[in-house]
């Protein structure tokens, strides 16, 4: 058995011990590594016992390095340097921290929020490069899941999400309205009461994006299935098709801005109201990751600024 594996030699006491070399004294070792004098002369003594040698020698209270001493210096210095090049082509297999992050959205969230956190991210870090995807809050999931995103911008209400393993950061709540082609009789002074619109056409999103699940139970709630003349995979395509007079839908408050002159909004009624939690999520392990830190910032500030203009 290689006799390394079974000795008490760690990086941290090679630190100390190159520390030491260049230093040449306890104190100012202590003092450039934070630590007191007693932990590094204990790193030094338990190594010299691993490597099984004599590394130094006491002159009066200093130690003086030997020749052996100047020998492991050499080696540990390539060890050190091999290691970091090895953590560094770790982290680029994995994708982390090469000046590139792979963000996923929902496409509601393309209109303003992502557009936000994208300046604040420039002005934080100039050279990050930003890869957007957008889908489904299902999709989105699965690509995080499997790494092929660093972090993605869904709806945490309907989603299942292991806190476990996955950072949850909240940005803001949204309203849930009826939109209606301008052609509909609605009364936007009152809220929409779903049973009275049994005999409407609707569009749907497809199964697995956030605003669907919220569709589904509001509908059940109201007691009936709704007719539904198509499901599309975005949001905006839902929208456009209102708009041309194909049907009515359900549509999240982030999209009033730009629709509320050529689609007719009306607030759900109470047993129909609900809201989704839009946060930004990414792997709790990946929670030191520079750029990540930078997104989860802004974020932050993103979401103090709506809660300050609320």
């Amino acid at each position: 058995m290689n006799q390394l594996t079974t000795n008490d030699i760690t990086f941290r006491k090679l630190t100390i011990f190159m520390t030491f070399m260049e230093k040449g004294n306890i104190a100012r070792t202590a003092e450039a590594l934070n630590i007191s004098g007693v932990s590094v002369h204990r790193a030094l003594h338990t190594l010299e016992e691993n490597v099984r040698c004599p590394l130094f020698v006491h002159k009066g209270r200093n130690l003086i390095a030997q020749p052996a001493a100047w020998t492991l210096l050499e080696y540990c210095q390539e060890i050190t340097q091999l290691m970091e090049r090895g953590l560094e082509e770790t982290r680029k297999t994995a994708g982390v921290g090469q000046g590139r992050l792979r963000v996923g959205t929902l496409y509601s969230l393309t209109l303003e929020t992502v557009p936000h956190l994208i300046m604040g991210m420039k002005l934080r870090r100039p050279d990050l490069e930003l890869d957007l995807t957008m889908g489904s809050n299902e999709a989105l999931l699965k690509m995080l899941e499997d790494g092929v995103l660093d972090a993605i911008l869904i709806s945490i209400s309907e989603s299942e999400i292991d806190r476990n393993s996955l950072e949850v950061l909240p940005l803001f709540h949204d309203d849930i309205y009826l939109a209606a082609p301008m052609s509909a009789t609605l009364d936007a002074t009152k809220k929409a009461d779903l049973r009275h619109y049994r005999n409407e056409k609707f569009v749907s999103l497809a199964e697995g994006f956030a605003t669907y699940a919220g569709f589904q139970e509001a509908f059940h709630i109201a007691g009936f299935e709704p007719s539904i003349v198509t499901r599309v995979n975005d949001i905006f395509s839902m929208l456009s098709l209102v708009q041309a007079g194909v049907g009515f839908c359900l549509m999240p408050g982030r999209m009033k801005k730009m629709y509320e002159n050529t689609v007719k909004l009306q607030k759900l009624a109470e047993p129909y109201q609900m809201q989704q939690l839009i946060a930004i999520v990414f792997a709790r392990n990946r929670e030191r990751d520079p750029s990540l830190l930078a997104l989860a910032a802004e974020g932050r500030m993103y979401a103090r600024t709506l809660n300050q203009n609320a």
